[in-house]
């Protein structure tokens, strides 16, 4: 054997520990997700003493009734229905002015796009609760104040800034040749964004759909600021339901949370090839 071969049949004698490694990293990231989600759903099959007892357990008897009086009350589906509405408003306008800012972005040359550019991701340094204050009052001013609008519109204000650099890197690994064969064809601007551009963006429109669905579900300051009737309140805010003065309903809180975490997580596991794709497309231009 020469010295040049000793090495190759040294390293191919090496057990390949790589895979091993990468699999028990994804078990413990694995562990750290679900054991809270499970442990959050049997939470919610206990009574408030056993819960206190043994947190992590199996229940010693199921109660679901836990479950089904969050289900049978009206409460539940206000709340829900809330919280839809609110979601739904926030993702149509997220998406649709990211999308047709981050276009403009890349597609159409004019002075101080850069900057203006620059200037919007500004907004990822400044989470909303370091202007709630500000916010409060320029919703108040507005009239806004215990509308859904009040908390829509503050959502999408904060979340153009991820979603259009999002878009911008997804448009600029769409071939340029598309375009080119646009014009030529006498395709303007509009026409190629709808018509090519859309089409081809299902991948980042279903990925910045969920972010801003689940950031919007899940948002609880913005609305307890701007919301005072219980009519409007979203799922988070509904929580407060079964908080008295002196102790909480645990146990109903746990069942509250599963009830109300669950469509998002079947929805994230629908749209999670999309996701996967729209979030790694950028990553391989250049």
């Amino acid at each position: 054997m020469t010295e040049r071969e000793e090495p190759a049949a040294a390293m191919a004698a090496t057990p390949d520990i790589h895979p091993v490694l990468r699999h028990a990293a994804l078990a413990l990231v694995a562990a750290a997700v679900l054991v809270p989600l499970v442990a959050t759903a049997l939470g919610g099959f206990k009574t408030l003493g056993e819960l206190r007892a043994d947190p992590f357990g199996l229940p010693a008897s199921w109660e679901w009734r836990n479950y089904w009086d969050i289900l049978a009350g009206a409460r539940y589906w206000r709340q829900m229905g809330n919280s839809l509405v609110i979601a739904a408003l926030s993702v149509a306008l997220t998406v649709l002015v990211s999308a047709m800012a981050a276009f403009v972005f890349v597609h159409v040359r004019f002075f101080g796009s850069g900057f203006l550019f620059n200037y919007l991701l500004l907004g990822l340094m400044f989470p909303a609760a370091t202007a709630i204050l500000p916010l409060f009052i320029k919703v108040r001013d507005l009239g806004l104040l215990d509308t859904y609008w009040g908390v829509v519109l503050p959502q999408v204000a904060f979340g153009l800034a991820s979603s259009i650099l999002l878009f911008r890197n997804y448009y600029r690994g769409l071939p340029e040749d598309l375009f080119e064969a646009a014009v030529i064809d006498g395709c303007g601007y509009f026409g190629f964004f709808r018509h090519i551009v859309l089409p081809l963006a299902r991948p980042i429109l279903a990925t910045v759909a969920v972010i801003t669905f689940v950031h919007s579900w899940n948002g609880y300051l913005l609305p307890l600021v701007v919301l005072n009737r219980e009519a409007l309140y979203p799922w988070p805010l509904g929580i407060m339901a079964f908080q008295g003065e002196f102790s909480t309903d645990w146990h109903l809180v746990l069942a509250f949370i599963t009830l109300t975490v669950a469509p998002v997580i079947v929805m994230f596991f629908a749209a999670q090839r999309h996701i996967v794709a729209g979030l790694t497309s950028g990553s391989l231009k250049g």
